[in-house]
């Protein structure tokens, strides 16, 4: 509900402050007196765009300010926890900056928001109302909301249940296209990964096997180096006339005698002896390396065979054996994953079809019980409209696909069904969707009478009509007059209006004019008295020159409106 509204600068008005109470407060005036320039500033401080031509001429900028009551809309908190804006349960406080350069400064209980979010946060406090802005009612997307608002009671489980398995379909069908999408590169891989496990498991590599190798390799290419100088070694050690290691024990023996004569001959006789036994074990070493040699042509080219593979890997899956080992079992693993998911993929295919079925079922479910409402909103609509002398109109909630083709295939948040409000307004002509709907007196009481049935459901805490009523006269008018004061039991309704039975049936008055001070034009507005307001219908009724006739008759439409509100 909007408490107060302050208005700095905004078009003709300089400076203007007003309070608001609940229930029903019209607005009337001169026309060009300002009232639709009221209704802009409730506009653009619910998220209205903006834009320099708002601005006051000769100033740099418009303040707007509205206080309001904290909707208690837990989905409106969550936003405002969302934004981080500060939450009192009482009161909301938006204030809305316009420059001349078009630059536009928004906040929120004090905190800065973007367009957008004020825009979104005034969704949950005002509906505007004019004679070809019409918002939810006028934008067919939203029939299926308005729909559901209607049959809460009967509707609301159904539809929970349904976007819970809706919410479960999406992400389980978002999986399974995601892997049909990479259904070939997965292939691809599958097939990289086994030609390279098995390359590697075939090679049976050995961790030290490339060192081996080289050394047998060089032993082999070297054979007739080594045979030779092995065979000149022994010779010389052993066959000698006499052999080196013979010479060696002479000279031993003969330290031996004398070693304790002087501490230096015992050091030599000692490293002698020492010599002797190594070269002995050199001799038995050669000779038994001579022994061993043998060579192998097939060994070689064996070897050489090997090595040339275990280089073509390096160059493949890593510079050394280890990390050719290390490189096959990632690749082992990242097999065993690839597939094991590739068999995942029939089990999610399984889900997504259970899924599917199961969605169809709460969708069928909820469009049974959503096609039973729509009858009880036909019903409800053509009484409002019979209260509104629209009796000859039909009204139908028109869903596109018939109960027996409805199809997952279709499937949206909201359910199985597409659904927009047709009607026709004269017998004999065909039902047509209500957004293509022309004439304005007849717009102005369909809007109306679907306000009547829907302003509770919506939960909107101010709705703004402005100069709805235009088009229509007499006992319409008093039948709009009517309904309008009923929607107000619900929500707060703010009216401008030229038709003196809305007027007089209001709860509050607002009377709206301009004012020429020092050359400057602005606008200025107060709540009238009980008098005031007799004379405010008088004229309404009677135009510039206020006769006693109308002045009497003002008095009646109020006396009536006090008996209807009674």
């Amino acid at each position: 509900m909007l408490l107060e509204l302050h208005i700095h600068n905004l078009a003709i008005i300089e400076d203007i402050s007003l309070n608001f109470n609940n229930g029903m407060t019209v607005l009337t005036g001169e026309t060009g007196a300002g009232k639709s320039i009221i209704i802009d500033a409730v506009s653009l401080l619910s998220g209205g765009r903006g834009s320099a031509d708002f601005v006051r001429h000769g100033v740099n900028k418009c303040i707007l300010e509205g206080h309001f009551t904290m909707p208690n809309n837990q989905e409106l908190i969550q936003l405002f926890e969302q934004e981080a804006i500060e939450i009192d349960p009482k009161r909301l406080i938006i204030q809305r900056e316009i420059y001349q350069n078009g630059r536009s400064v928004c906040r929120v209980n004090g905190s800065i928001v973007t367009i957008a979010t004020l825009k979104n946060i005034g969704s949950y406090l005002i509906d505007i109302h004019g004679q070809n802005e019409h918002q939810e009612l006028m934008q067919n997307e939203n029939h299926i909301y308005l729909l559901d608002h209607f049959g809460k009671e009967k509707v609301t489980s159904l539809l929970n249940e349904y976007q819970r398995v809706y919410q479960q379909y999406k992400e389980t069908l978002k999986q399974y296209n995601e892997w049909q999408e990479k259904e070939q590169e997965i292939a691809q891989k599958i097939d990289i990964l086994r030609f390279q496990t098995n390359e590697i498991e075939e090679a049976h590599l050995l961790l030290d096997e490339e060192e081996e190798l080289e050394e047998e390799e060089r032993r082999l290419t070297n054979f007739q180096n080594i045979m030779e100088a092995l065979t000149m070694s022994y010779q010389v050690l052993q066959e000698g006339e006499p052999s080196v290691i013979e010479m060696l024990g002479i000279a031993m023996d003969e330290m031996k005698d004398v070693a304790d004569v002087d501490q230096a001959l015992e050091d030599i006789s000692e490293t002698l002896s020492n010599s002797f036994y190594q070269l002995q074990e050199v001799a038995s070493e050669i000779y038994r390396q001579l022994d061993q040699q043998e060579y192998d042509e097939n060994r070689l080219n064996e070897i050489a065979s090997r090595l040339n593979l275990i280089q073509q890997l390096k160059r493949k899956y890593g510079n050394s054996i280890p990390e050719i080992l290390d490189f096959y079992e990632n690749a082992k693993r990242e097999l065993s994953l690839i597939v094991d998911g590739s068999k995942s993929i029939t089990e999610l295919g399984e889900q997504l079809n259970n899924l599917k079925e199961e969605l169809y079922i709460k969708g069928k479910q909820l469009s049974k019980e959503r096609r039973v409402v729509a009858k009880e909103l036909e019903q409800a609509i053509h009484e409002q409209l019979e209260a509104l002398y629209m009796d000859k109109v039909v009204f139908v909630v028109e869903f596109k696909d018939d109960f027996d083709e409805l199809s997952v295939d279709s499937a949206s948040k909201m359910g199985l069904d597409s659904v927009e409000f047709y009607i026709s307004t004269n017998p004999g002509e065909p039902l047509k969707p209500l957004t293509r709907i022309a004439s304005g007196g007849e717009l102005s009481r369909m809007m109306l009478a679907m306000k009547t049935i829907f302003a509770q459901a919506q939960g909107i805490t101010s709705i703004i009509f402005d100069e709805i009523d235009t088009g229509v006269s007499g006992r319409v008018a008093q039948a709009i007059a009517e309904k309008i004061y009923s929607i107000s039991l619900y929500s707060q309704v703010l009216c401008i209006t030229h038709l003196p039975q809305v007027a007089a049936i209001a709860n509050n008055h607002l009377y709206v004019r301009k004012e020429i001070i020092d050359d400057k034009t602005t606008t200025e507005a107060s709540i009238l008295s009980e008098n005031e307001r007799v004379e405010e219908l008088a004229r309404m009724l009677s135009g510039s020159e206020t006769t006693k006739a109308a002045v009497q008759a003002a008095m009646e439409l109020r006396e009536n409106a006090k008996t209807i509100k009674s």
